[in-house]
This record gives C-alpha cells, structure tokens and sequence, in this order.
C-alpha cells in the first residue's frame, strides 16, 4: 500500500486535474487518490493531492483561501470567458484608447473586497446533477446564480497596450469558490470592452504553495507530506497522550476538554507523531469529527 500523505502538483497547461489524479494513481500504485479543488486545463499550478487515508484531510483543505497569478486581456468578450473560447465580439480601437488607467483601477477596485461574483458558465458547478461546462458544451444555455465571494487583493503588477487589447498582468487573493475568469468578464463589462483570461496560474492554497510542488514529471518517488504535518498546516494542533487516542478513536469524548482547543477544530496528534484525526469542540467536550487509520504515521 501507498504511504498515506498529501502531494503538491503543479499542473502543466493542457492536462485536466482528473488527468494529474491518474498518473499519480500509476506512480504510486494506488486507486486512493482525490485533489482539493479543480483547476481549468488552460491553468497551471498548485494541486494539493491526497494520497490513501490522506484523501480524508482534503475535506479540511477544500475550503481554503488561494492566490493565482492571471493575465487579464481587455478588449474581448469570449464564450468561455477565458482564450480558449470563441470570441463573441471586439471592442473598436478608439473605446480601447479612451481607457484611462484610472478607469481600470477604479474597476479593479470596484472588484475588490466581499462582492457578489456570478460564476462563468462553463465552470464544475453541478446543475441538476450534470457539470456546468457539459451542459454549455451541449448547446445549453446556463446561467448561474450569484455567490457571495471575498477578493482580499486584486493587484495589477504590469500593463501593456496595443491598438486591439489591454493586457493586465494581475495577483489575486480570494476565498474559496471564487472564479477569476469572472473577474476578467466583469472588469471588461464595466469598462465596456469586455474582458476575458489568458492566462491563469494557482500559486497558492491556504499555507501550501507551488514552489513547494513537484512537477508531473516528478511524480515517482516524489516526496509527500505525512497526514499529521498535513493536517498541523491547516488547523492548529491538539496533542494527545496514547490513552486518549485510543478514546477519540473509539468513539470516546475527551470530558471536559473543549478548554484546549483554539478553534473549532483541532488536529489531535500523538506524541510519536501520528495523526489520530481531526476533533472538535462538543459543549465542554472533545469529540472526533473525522479519524485516520492507524496505519497513518
């Protein structure tokens, strides 16, 4: 059996997270393999990959704030809000012009903070079951319902023009759920030119980041983080002693111990450095919200 941890990716341009999945599967000779959160084919970047009993962390994960680096292309509304669509229509050269740089940063700033984001239509979101994007492959017409999302930092970092575009090179941070390509067709919406990505790049999920990942190529023998220093990322850390362990583990509540725990969760790991599971306040207690298999070290 695989050693239980969690693996950092970064995804080439071209190959679905689905596609990652698969030859991490092969390279480590197991079917037990999730990711915590899709990334487009066209993106590139940080996939946090869960390998046996890890694949239970990626609930807690899932979750977590990220950053992409995006170049934003001003002057073009596309089918799929992203360059691999079908370019709907072209802004004229002379509204492209008549951009101010201070139009564009009053729209980014508009877009800034907790705002209410519709997402692309060809996105993962479930519509009666079925994927949106197969639905607006299949001819359908989908229109999502807003969701509320936050943009802690929309920062442009280069500009460039020409007579046809504005190409806007930008970091975002953001909670979960948000869609930058929506931020691209919202920023061109505003300023009346319509907008769409060319490029999209993940470099961070929650305290994991790219530079930490591996490459696809590298996926033999590539190193993995074990559950428990997984888990100590994301959540802060309970220690327990053997004997309470084995209470969480059957099913036992720590009595009276809810006192030692920061938050809501905690990761409650042995002194041997086992992963015992993730355990949460119930009252004035402890009790197991989720346990690893003892296998996991």
């Amino acid at each position: 059996m695989a050693t239980p941890g969690i693996l950092l990716v970064d995804k080439p341009g071209g190959l679905t997270s689905h596609d990652v999945v698969g030859r991490t599967r092969r390279a480590f000779g197991t079917r037990k393999v999730g990711h915590a959160g899709t990334l487009d084919p066209m993106a590139t970047g940080l996939l946090v990959i869960g390998i046996e009993g890890a694949t239970r962390l990626l609930t807690y994960i899932v979750g977590a704030d990220k950053t992409y680096e995006a170049t934003i292309r001003l002057g073009a509304v596309t089918s799929t809000d992203d360059a691999e669509g079908e370019i709907l229509h072209r802004a004229d050269e002379s509204a492209l012009a008549a951009i101010e740089e201070a139009a564009i940063d009053a729209g980014v700033a508009a877009l800034t903070g907790a705002i209410s984001q519709v997402p692309s239509a060809v996105s993962a979101i479930k519509v009666d079951g079925r994927r949106a994007y197969d639905r607006v492959r299949a001819g359908e017409e989908v229109v999502l319902p807003p969701r509320d999302v936050v943009v802690s930092r929309f920062d442009v970092v280069a500009r460039r023009r020409d007579d046809h575009a504005i190409d806007l090179d930008v970091v975002v941070d953001c909670s979960s759920g948000t869609y930058i390509r929506s931020l691209a067709r919202d920023l061109g919406a505003a300023l009346g030119v319509g907008g769409h990505l060319t490029a999209l790049r993940r470099t961070r999920v929650g305290p994991f980041d790219v530079r930490d990942a591996v490459t696809i190529d590298a996926l033999e023998g590539a190193p993995v983080l074990t559950p428990a220093a997984a888990a100590g990322r994301v959540l802060s850390v309970l220690p327990v002693t053997a004997d309470e362990a084995r209470d969480l583990r059957h099913g036992k509540r720590l009595a009276g111990q809810a006192v030692r725990l920061d938050g809501p969760l905690a990761a409650a790991i042995e002194d041997d450095g086992t992963l015992v599971g993730i355990v949460e306040k119930r009252g004035a207690d402890v009790k197991s919200a989720m346990n690893m298999p003892e296998v996991s070290r």
